[in-house]
């Protein structure tokens, strides 16, 4: 994954939130492999993929969005966004002074049934029509945002040139199954010195860290139809079942139950 280097501030007038409209909506749906270069905003955004599955890239991480998650980036975070899988997005612009979650870093939040059809309700003529409406249903998103979960589906990326080697090089490769003592000479630096420089940079293990990358290439081969054998298979697991086990310890759940399709929006 190229670092983002350039960016621009992204203003969409007419959508900027206000303290009368501390919520705002932007309906988009985009093709596969549709981008948005780097850019930042004046406000916070909540990124929700009602159907599809998009990347999200900042200078030291990137996220996958699963189907019917969203992303919480707030103001300031340059970012890129990639379409994985043809998506229908709904974006949140939420002033900075309405914060309802940490603004010191992004990340992919599980959205309730009630903020799903909030969001929708946000969008519709009604809402939008009257005011009062419209401030009610922003209250109610805010209030859903401060208690949403966390999942944990990003890729922390290093500065360290050679474990920038290694870890590209997965990406490239996720069914790889090499130990750190055979990625050593191929990148130049001792195991020992990768594990320190997987601990010291990216705050996790080598284990870890790949196992969170096989993670984020199993949503956009899941949301196309794969079978969960050859998921697991395209991702260098032994079995099913243990792609299975492994993604039920991460998510609590199943890969065909978080996967399992959503009503979408109205």
């Amino acid at each position: 994954m190229p670092r983002i280097l350039k960016h621009r501030q992204l203003n969409l007038p007419g959508y900027d939130p206000t303290p009368a409209r501390p919520v705002r909506l932007i309906a988009r749906d985009l093709a596969h492999d549709a981008t948005l270069p780097a850019h930042t905003h004046r406000w916070h955004q909540f990124l929700y993929t009602a159907t599809g599955v998009v990347r999200v890239a900042t200078d030291d991480t990137t996220w996958v969005v699963p189907p019917s998650r969203a992303i919480w980036i707030p103001t300031g975070i340059t970012h890129a966004v990639t379409i994985l899988e043809e998506a229908h997005m709904r974006s949140l612009y939420v002033l900075p002074s309405a914060s309802a979650l940490p603004t010191d870093a992004c990340r992919v939040i599980e959205v309730s049934h009630l903020l799903r059809e909030l969001i929708a309700d946000l969008g519709a003529p009604q809402t939008e029509a009257d005011p009062r409406r419209e401030r009610l249903v922003s209250e109610l998103i805010l209030d859903e945002l401060r208690t949403a979960e966390t999942l944990r589906v990003g890729m922390a990326l290093p500065d360290d040139k050679r474990l920038a080697a290694l870890c590209n090089a997965l990406i490239e490769e996720p069914s790889s199954a090499r130990t750190l003592d055979q990625w050593a000479p191929l990148v130049g630096a001792s195991a020992r010195t990768l594990a320190r420089l997987f601990a010291d940079e990216l705050d996790t293990t080598f284990a870890q860290w790949r196992q969170q990358m096989r993670l984020a290439h199993a949503a956009p081969l899941v949301a196309r139809g794969w079978p969960l054998a050859r998921v697991a298979a395209e991702l260098g697991y032994s079995s099913q079942s243990a792609f299975s086990a492994m993604f039920k310890r991460t998510f609590g759940k199943s890969p065909s139950a978080f996967f399992a399709p959503k009503p979408p929006d109205r």
